[in-house]
């Protein structure tokens, strides 16, 4: 990231921010305000946010004069110990810049919420099967990693190996904002552990995120564009779960979704949960503005193929994980299907920066 250090201030307009933060003081200072807890506890962590981020401004400003005046020093006595120093305390500055950029990032109405994610395998049988697992596995090691919270609330084991699809929620703080990046399609390529001619093969799966909405956010959906079915569950869950038709499937006619959820024994709460998931998939096609991608991304298998993946992961002839909209590449994949996806998140929210 190249810093323009001049306009630092206008960049992350702290004069508009210090300015909300004096209008919610006065909010705050007026008589009953503290009368309904429950209304003001949104105005009261945007409160915080503001004072810690104009805070942090501060100290990053104050180190940044420090920095030249001793840089000032150091070549007018030609010191090279000092010159090291000035160049550690202008890493260390550039560093903290590129978090508040990141922060800055996290903003948007709904990134503090939990995320939904569904991971769905292509075409390619057995060999996509195993590849959309690998992801689970990868996402669910990623927010171990962040200490979030993760509940399963679909999962679909393939025929021989692998999964067809699952379903998850990371709980957790910013959870959508991290991860709503991670929307769009996997490649995988390696020589396959499924074929006798040990051949390489390449390998696609599909990965939605979106919101998990909060209760006082009203999303209608007519039953009439519904078709809802049930089955036995195919996963893990106890005798009950396994043994009555409590699987829940909710397909959205208009638009081709589909959602599911056989985490619990009981089909009145599965479809709660269900319908919980596909409210917040809507909810996140309005607001993105992409609802003709995410339809064809959820009608067309087709779709999940050669030249539409967001990131390549390269396990032969070579070794690489390659991000294609922000030309990122990694050689440690093992480490990043451990879990390791922070370069890649948070380059792609620096450069939509």
């Amino acid at each position: 990231m190249v810093i323009d250090w001049n306009n630092l201030g206008v960049i992350f307009d702290l004069d508009g921010k210090a300015k909300r933060l004096k209008e919610i003081e006065g909010i705050i200072s007026k008589e009953g305000f503290w009368d309904t807890p429950e209304e003001t506890k949104d105005l009261l962590r945007e409160r915080t946010t503001l004072a810690e981020t104009i805070d942090s401004w501060q100290k990053l400003h104050h180190e940044l004069e420090d920095t030249g005046v001793l840089l000032g020093l150091a070549i007018e006595e030609n010191d090279e110990a000092s010159t090291q120093e000035v160049a550690e305390a202008l890493q260390r500055l550039e560093d903290a810049v590129n978090r508040m950029a990141l922060a800055r990032m996290l903003s948007g109405k709904d990134d503090d919420k939990n995320a939904i994610v569904s991971i769905n395998a292509g075409a390619g049988g057995t060999e996509a099967q195993d590849w959309a697992e690998m992801l689970f596995r990868m996402y669910m090691r990623w927010a171990e990693r962040k200490n979030y919270k993760t509940t399963i609330v679909d999962f679909q084991p393939g025929e021989e190996a692998g999964i067809k699809g699952a379903t998850f929620i990371s709980s957790g703080p910013y959870a959508y904002g991290y991860l709503k990046g991670e929307t769009g399609i996997h490649r995988l390529v390696r020589m396959s552990p499924f074929d006798a001619s040990n051949r390489r093969h390449t390998s696609f799966a599909s990965v939605s995120v979106s919101p998990e909405l909060n209760e006082d956010v009203v999303i209608e959906v007519d039953e009439k564009d519904l078709r809802v079915d049930t089955y036995r569950s195919s996963g893990a869950g106890g005798q009950h779960v396994n043994k009555t038709s409590s699987a829940i499937r909710i397909t959205h006619l208009p638009t081709g979704i589909v959602v599911q959820s056989q985490q619990e024994s009981s089909q009145h709460r599965n479809k709660a949960i269900a319908m919980k998931i596909l409210k917040s998939r809507l909810y996140e096609l309005e607001q993105s503005k992409r609802a003709e991608e995410k339809q064809a991304l959820y009608e067309s298998k087709s779709e999940i193929a050669w030249g539409s993946q967001i990131r390549s992961y390269t396990l032969h002839p070579y070794q690489m994980v390659k991000d294609h909209r922000i030309d990122l590449g990694v050689g440690n994949v093992n480490d990043v299907l451990d879990g390791n996806l922070d370069p890649f998140i948070e380059g792609v929210l620096l450069a939509r920066n």
